[in-house]
């Protein structure tokens, strides 16, 4: 199929654009992990990684660093808890606050897991043909929508439309 209406729309679909993106690659790597009989799923990289380095943490305390919503990683945590890669146990001081840290079965896997990423980095890399810039543009994005919201900007261009 030669018509890309997405890509012909340009800056106006860029939502659409990177998560068509972002869902190509998720659905490679899931394919990968099935194919490898690996039972892992591609957003859960994150998480195993973050937890690699701070070993237990809580579920704002993974949140927060990703920039994901709270509902968000609890549904992660649950579904790899499920699958037997978390512990997940109360904390002492505040019996509502799960505290996280990797299983026995996620540590023994993180070196499989660790050459499976190396892997998947260097073929990122190839696809960015080495060429990391763009990295630079999102996080001029990432900035700009921390100072202020898509919403209210979205809704200040709606509010000038409606008035002209």
């Amino acid at each position: 199929m030669d018509f890309d209406f997405i890509k012909e729309l340009g800056y106006k679909a860029l939502d659409s654009r990177l998560k068509r993106i972002s869902d190509r690659m998720s659905h490679d790597v899931r394919k990968f992990y099935k194919e490898f009989g690996i039972d892992v799923e591609p957003n859960w990289y994150l998480v195993f990684m973050l937890l690699q380095k701070k070993s237990e943490i809580s579920i704002t305390d993974i949140a927060e660093p990703l920039g994901y919503s709270h509902p968000s990683v609890v549904a992660i945590v649950k579904k790899m808890s499920e699958s037997g890669y978390l512990i997940i146990k109360k904390d002492s001081v505040d019996k509502r606050k799960q505290i996280i840290s990797l299983s026995p079965k996620a540590i023994d896997m993180l070196p499989q897991l660790k050459q499976i990423w190396d892997s998947c980095e260097k073929a990122i890399l190839k696809v960015l043909s080495e060429d990391l810039s763009i990295l630079t543009y999102l996080d001029d994005i990432d900035q700009e929508l921390k100072n202020e919201s898509f919403h209210h900007r979205f809704k200040q261009e709606y509010l000038k439309s409606i008035q002209s």
